[in-house]
């Protein structure tokens, strides 16, 4: 199944899915980044409350969410960092 990237208001099962699948194939912090920056342009909700909501409904491992909201902060405090100095 391809993923739309605009997934609006719908957010169904089989995009549940295919959202995590996608995600999952992200394995370096460069490539979950990327597909972060990529997916925020295009939705009316920013990624990190998608993996919020699986984890709440414990449609992902805590381990999983875990790795792609820590990679994600880093990178926002990180840049927030740079700004500062």
């Amino acid at each position: 199944m391809t993923l739309s990237l605009n997934i609006g208001n719908l957010f169904n099962d089989s995009y549940s899915h295919a959202l995590v699948d996608e995600l999952r194939k992200r394995t370096t912090e460069r490539e979950i980044l990327e597909f972060e920056e990529k997916f925020n342009s295009r939705n009316e909700k920013h990624l990190h409350t998608y993996i919020c909501r699986f984890l709440k409904n414990r449609s992902i491992s805590r381990g999983l969410a875990s790795k792609w909201l820590l990679t994600m902060l880093e990178n926002k405090e990180s840049t927030i960092e740079a700004i500062k100095n």
